[in-house]
């Protein structure tokens, strides 16, 4: 599910959202909205926050006090998340953070919060759900753009936007082909509302 987010947006409430959409539950969420979408003149400082923010993440025993990133559920998903992550480092894929077995977790499926940039939107990091802490990113210059590459997905089933501007988030949020749009925020769910994709 694609993120996106426009230049006027407040970084630090954009940082937090975009960290809760892709690592809550390890990204083992059917919405998790996986690739970013940002908008080039905010990109620069939201990458940079990003980085610094996926660093602090404590990963351990889930059930631990302070663990914000426990271990995927099972090898075999494992062996998927890592398959994804070695494939973008083949394509040479810009590796901004994580990528790896994080130290000291020689045993336990975990992989470390990891987030490429620059992704091609051809690629299977883009094109498929990894279902795992892994965040594909893409700049884009203006709205059609965004909303063109949101929506060149076979998925349908959720996408956020985040701006100051009401009415631009209201305009996006209907081009949107997603069957759960948030504005400004990621992931909450209603038991009052439907819940499905589009596609």
């Amino acid at each position: 599910s694609p993120l996106v987010v426009f230049d006027d947006a407040d970084v630090e409430q954009a940082v937090e959202w975009v960290m809760f959409g892709i690592f809550w539950n390890q990204g083992q969420v059917c919405s998790a909205t996986s690739r970013l979408l940002v908008q080039d003149g905010i990109a620069p400082k939201l990458l940079r926050r990003l980085k610094e923010e996926a660093s602090k993440i404590t990963l351990g025993d889930g059930m631990n006090e302070g663990t914000l990133l426990g271990p995927l559920v099972s090898q075999g998903q494992l062996d998927k998340v890592v398959a994804s992550i070695e494939g973008a480092k083949k394509q040479n894929i810009e590796l901004l953070t994580g990528g790896n077995r994080p130290d000291g977790f020689n045993r336990g499926f975990f992989v470390e919060p990891t987030i490429f940039v620059d992704v091609p939107e051809d690629s299977d990091l883009w094109t498929e759900e990894v279902f795992g802490p892994v965040l594909a990113v893409r700049r884009f210059a203006d709205e059609g753009e965004a909303v063109r590459v949101a929506n060149d997905t076979r998925f349908g089933l959720a996408a956020a936007v985040m701006s100051n501007d009401e009415d631009r988030c209201q305009r996006v949020a209907r081009a949107f082909r997603a069957g759960i749009v948030w504005i400004n925020c990621s992931q909450p769910t209603f038991a009052e509302a439907p819940w499905g994709g589009m596609k």
